[in-house]
């Protein structure tokens, strides 16, 4: 089965989803937090715990595609996640996907099947899903 990790990778949270190709779908795990850099082991745990194919990082754009300050930062984060990891990363264009992350969190809550209150690294989970989802429809097999 082809197993991927993607990152919505953020100053404060690294929002992470794994996925699988079969059935297109994937799912948060827990957001893995920074404190002025990644925590580089957590991550590497997550990577030999999923044994991912390759990983995904979403890139943050503006709504009219150009980059901001922190897509440079995603692009280095990216970069060094590569190298640590020794697997293919490739960038995924992230726009929109907080907002339908947020919407999806607001099903969830209104529909009942989550029951509890959104909590801060909810979103990030859930932007990382979206950002594979969308990429493993796009992305050639």
């Amino acid at each position: 089965m082809a197993t991927y990790l993607a990152f919505d990778f953020g100053h404060k949270r690294i929002g992470v989803a794994v996925g699988d190709r079969i059935t297109g779908t994937a799912r948060p795990l827990p957001t893995v937090p920074t404190a002025n850099q990644p925590d580089w082991n957590a991550l590497l745990r997550v990577i030999g715990e999923w044994r991912p194919q390759a990983l995904v990082v979403g890139l943050p754009l503006d709504d009219d595609g150009s980059e901001q300050e922190i897509t440079t930062a995603a692009r280095r984060f990216a970069a060094e996640l590569a190298r640590r990891s020794k697997l293919a990363v490739h960038l995924a264009d992230e726009r929109f996907s907080s907002r339908a992350a947020d919407d999806a969190l607001r099903d969830a809550r209104s529909s009942g099947r989550m029951t509890r209150r959104v909590r801060k690294g909810d979103r990030d989970g859930e932007a990382a899903r979206v950002i594979l989802e969308q990429w493993m429809a796009s992305a050639p097999e």
